[in-house]
This record gives structure tokens, C-alpha cells and sequence, in this order.
């Protein structure tokens, strides 16, 4: 059961009150804002929620056990506080939020209802409705290893130990041209071949897109300069002239750890694992039954 401050528990038990919420919204880069659905900017807790974005919240229901909830609030964009850009740019993938009930009479008497994740973003216009998932929601989400052929382990992370922050495995480029939202071609990267990048990443380091980053599905080399098309569309297209910086990637096979990486004592994942078709083998002296396909 929640504990209520004294001063909120009795204003409650009235006939009448004078209660709102207030949201505290704070960024995985650390940025923390705040609002409140009130009509003019309350402080407490050492930070003033503003009032000037219209937020509202919508009602929730709250199971039991370890069942996930969720909770909708809609407002309107505004260049104070959060921007159509910075949403759709993935700025606040992430973020937290912290929803509190508020004495508005009395800004001091407030309580921590819940603390939640953004999820889902909807816009229309100028305004947006955001849903606020339950911490229990990253219980639905797959945790632990995951055994198969190929590696499990991001490259350049603490169980990969390859250092990949310089070159030939990260390289600095300009933006030429872009083709459109998924394909861009950058100059800076002539001295590697093609599908060097492949797999890899772009981050962009100035411009509109700067620090929003996009995983690459393929590189290809021409007169221009590289082709990177990527896996997803870019919310927002870059400039002509912006930088980005690019890792190389890596498909997660075995030989490409050892050939491309020279990291093979490292590879995170079983590549003699036997596969579905094991069960139609068969032994003979001509075969070699270390876990490969049978039928190629």
C-alpha cells in the first residue's frame, strides 16, 4: 500500500480538492524536464513543472501481480519543451518518467504515484500522445544469451574486447548526396572495400541528425563516394556537408571474426552447433561430421 504524506492523506478525505499531476521526464543523456496538466507552473521537489505545454493524463488501470499497465499523456509540441524533431529523432527513447499527484494549493503535499518508460508516440499535427509502459513491461523482453551459430555480443562490447574506435574500423565522413531517407553517399571512405560497412553503424556528428545514430545495411563503393543504405528510414534527412562518423560491422559468422577481425579467440557463439538437420545425418568413412550442413 502507498504511504501518503499527512497533509495530502487529509486534503483527499475532504469534500472538495485541489489536486493535479505532474510529470518528470528524465532523458537517457540526462536531460530532465518537467510539466503538469495544471493551469500555471507549480515547483516542488526543488524543479518548477510548467504548465505551458497542456499536457493531460488519461485514466489508468492498475493490475495486480506483475502485470504490465500503461498509461497515455497528451500534449502539444512546443520549442520549450519538447520539439516534433527531437520526438520522432528519438531523443527521448527511453527516457523515464516520474507521474506525481499534486495539492496545487499547497505544491509541497505531492506524492509519487508511478514511474514508467516512454513507449508508443502518436502525433497529429502539433500534438502528440505518448504511452507510459510500466517497469513490468521489460519483463515481456527476452533476457540472457542466446545460443546459435553465429555470435551473440555486439561488436566492440566488453564480451567482444575488440577496439574498434579507431581505423580502418572507424572513419570520419561527409555527407555527398542523399539518394533518399535510406540511402546516403559519403565521402572519406574510398580507402575501404565494399561491405567493409556493412552491418556497421553511422552516427551523426553535427547538422539536424547530430548524435542520432542508424544501423547500415549495406556499403557499396562508387565514383561518387560510399554507398550506405540502411535498415530503417531516417526520420529527418540530413544536409549536404554534415559529418557522421562510421564503425565497421559485422554479419556474426565466425570467419568474419577471424578473417575481418582477427578476433576469433573471442567469438561470442557456437558455430559447430548442430542445426535442425542433424537428425537426417548419417555416418559413412567419406563424411566429416563436425555440425556443417549436410546439404550445403
Amino acid at each position: 500500500m502507498r504511504a501518503l504524506p499527512q497533509a495530502l492523506a487529509t486534503h483527499l478525505e475532504q469534500t472538495s480538492t485541489t489536486t493535479c499531476h505532474a510529470w518528470r521526464l528524465t532523458r537517457t543523456d540526462g536531460l530532465v524536464l518537467c510539466f503538469t496538466e495544471h493551469d500555471r507552473d507549480l515547483e516542488f521537489d526543488g524543479m518548477v513543472f510548467s504548465a505551458a505545454t497542456g499536457f493531460r493524463a488519461s485514466e489508468v488501470e492498475t493490475g495486480l501481480g506483475l502485470e504490465a499497465d500503461a498509461a497515455d499523456v497528451a500534449g502539444a509540441f512546443s520549442a520549450s519543451a519538447i520539439s516534433a524533431d527531437d520526438l520522432v529523432l528519438g531523443r527521448y527513447d527511453g527516457a523515464r518518467v516520474e507521474t506525481f499527484l499534486v495539492n496545487w494549493q499547497s505544491p509541497g503535499d505531492h506524492v509519487l504515484l508511478s514511474t514508467r518508460q516512454l513507449g508508443e508516440v502518436r502525433t497529429a499535427g502539433e500534438a502528440f500522445t505518448v504511452e507510459l509502459r510500466s517497469l513490468a513491461a521489460g519483463l515481456d523482453q527476452p533476457h540472457g544469451r542466446l545460443y546459435g551459430r553465429r555470435c551473440d555480443a555486439d561488436l566492440g562490447d566488453a564480451r567482444c574486447t575488440k577496439d574498434i574506435s579507431s581505423a580502418p574500423f572507424s572513419l570520419s565522413g561527409t555527407v555527398v548526396a542523399i539518394s533518399d531517407e535510406m540511402t546516403l553517399i559519403v565521402s572519406g571512405l574510398e580507402d575501404r572495400p565494399a561491405g567493409w560497412f556493412s552491418h556497421g553503424r553511422v552516427r551523426f556528428s553535427d547538422g539536424l541528425l547530430a548524435g542520432v545514430s542508424a544501423d547500415i545495411s549495406s556499403h557499396t563503393v562508387e565514383a561518387p563516394g560510399a554507398r550506405l543504405a540502411l535498415w530503417s528510414p531516417l526520420a529527418r534527412l540530413p544536409e549536404p556537408g554534415d559529418q557522421l562518423a562510421v564503425s565497421a560491422g559485422c554479419d556474426k559468422a565466425f570467419e568474419t571474426c577471424s578473417a575481418k577481425f582477427a578476433n576469433g579467440l573471442n567469438f561470442q557463439g557456437f558455430p559447430y552447433l548442430p542445426g535442425s538437420d542433424f537428425a537426417y545425418g548419417y555416418a559413412d568413412a567419406d563424411t566429416v561430421h563436425d555440425g556443417r550442413p549436410i546439404v550445403p
